[in-house]
């Protein structure tokens, strides 16, 4: 029979393992940490209770014109500014429970890309219908010319 090579007399102490066993470089740590109070702390992380309130917000602010719509309780005329303004409530809410999007700094840049968003939207939306009532109106019967 063969003797195991690590017999508790030949068997050398092992050193025990610590999760830092390597060395760390110091830039390494502190960017690490900065990026977990930046992320953590001035992120803004939303509460059950904050989403509980956005989505009430959000289920009653659906509900208002859609009953107004049914029960046609206004006239077309006020009715569409009134369902345009609650959806634009609306999607505030959205932005500020959902999204988490504030006036702090850490949301700078998201407000940044949001508002040329809205731009770039707004103007592709807009120039879209100014193109298309002036297609509309020289393409009128009456407005082509005669051969």
């Amino acid at each position: 029979m063969s003797t195991p090579k690590n017999t508790p007399s030949t068997a050398k102490p092992k050193k025990p393992r610590t999760p830092h066993a390597r060395p760390v470089d110091t830039d390494q740590t502190l960017s690490e940490a900065a990026h977990h109070d930046a992320h953590h702390d001035t992120a803004g992380h939303g509460t059950v209770k904050s989403y509980v309130i956005g989505f009430i917000l959000s289920v009653i602010l659906t509900a208002i014109p859609f009953g107004l719509t049914m029960a046609h309780m206004l006239p077309a005329s006020s009715l569409i500014p009134v369902v345009v303004a609650i959806g634009v409530v609306q999607i505030l809410v959205h932005l500020y429970f959902f999204l988490h999007m504030n006036t702090s700094s850490s949301q700078m840049w998201n407000n940044a890309a949001f508002i040329f968003t809205v731009l770039i939207v707004g103007i592709l939306v807009i120039g879209s219908l100014w193109v298309m009532y002036h297609l509309n109106t020289n393409m009128m019967p009456g407005m082509m010319p005669v051969e």
